[in-house]
């Protein structure tokens, strides 16, 4: 009797794994993971660009940079800044993909989205952008669209990973490439433990001074101890799809980016 029983309670175990996703360091029900997102993301919104630069003293701007330089963005291009927020990656694409390409900045969060508006329409940037709020998921877009699709520190909150890759898949052109910039493992344990001491013991409380939230730092550095290491990713990538797969390393595997493309 005791193998039935066993097989029973293996499947059960099972049944729960597919039904609970990670919250930071919470296990939660899927459907309720993206409305706990949506929260902490409605309420940093307004100082969410503040916040970065002085989370990582200026330097995310480098690696969103090195990014834009690793696209191969050309004139005339579609690109599809995932995540997107407050539309740092937007601004410098719509400049390089001039007037005969298009940039969608595209967010599921609504407050970020209308932050990311608001800024590059006050720095004139209109023409070649549009604006969709959108799962990353289920992406609202056809087949073939993009030749570049940019996800930057926003797959880390998305409750299906890899349902994530396959949409964005689907939408690149045969060609087209992905590239996601997102906090990784640091390549050495005494950057780690740094790391790590930053970011449960600092972080939260510059949250509470700066952005009066400290919980929604804590689940950002969370989440990024949940989040796949490195090769893991480049695997998941792989198995989406995409082929010549690659990651830099950046300020010590603090942060990595990752390339894949579509044939």
């Amino acid at each position: 009797m005791s193998q039935p029983m066993q097989h029973e309670q293996t499947e059960n175990q099972n049944a729960t794994d597919q039904e609970t996703t990670h919250f930071g360091y919470q296990t939660v029900e899927k459907g309720s993971k993206e409305s706990m997102v949506a929260g902490v993301f409605h309420s940093v919104a307004k100082q969410y660009d503040i916040m970065n630069d002085l989370m990582s003293f200026g330097i995310h701007r480098l690696w969103k940079r090195f990014t834009i330089d690793a696209s191969g963005v050309r004139p005339g291009n579609k690109v599809l800044d995932l995540a997107g927020g407050t539309g740092d990656l937007t601004a410098k694409f719509s400049q390089l993909v001039g007037k005969d390409g298009k940039v969608i900045l595209a967010d599921i969060n609504s407050s970020m989205l209308n932050v990311g508006r608001d800024k590059l329409r006050d720095r004139g940037l209109v023409q070649n952008i549009e604006y969709v709020q959108a799962n990353a998921e289920h992406l609202p877009f056809e087949e073939n669209t993009f030749d570049i699709v940019t996800i930057a520190f926003g797959l880390r909150n998305v409750t299906n990973k890899d349902n994530a890759l396959r949409s964005i898949f689907r939408v690149l052109k045969p060609g087209g490439r992905l590239l996601v910039l997102e906090f990784s493992k640091p390549e050495h344990e005494i950057l780690n433990k740094a790391y790590d001491f930053y970011s449960f013991n600092i972080l939260p409380k510059m949250g509470e001074l700066v952005a009066k939230d400290g919980e929604s730092y804590q689940y950002l550095a969370e989440s990024i101890r949940m989040h796949p290491d490195q090769e893991t990713l480049k695997t998941m990538m792989n198995d989406a799809g995409f082929e010549q797969t690659t990651y830099h390393n950046l300020t010590g595997g603090i942060v990595a980016l990752h390339k894949g493309y579509k044939f």
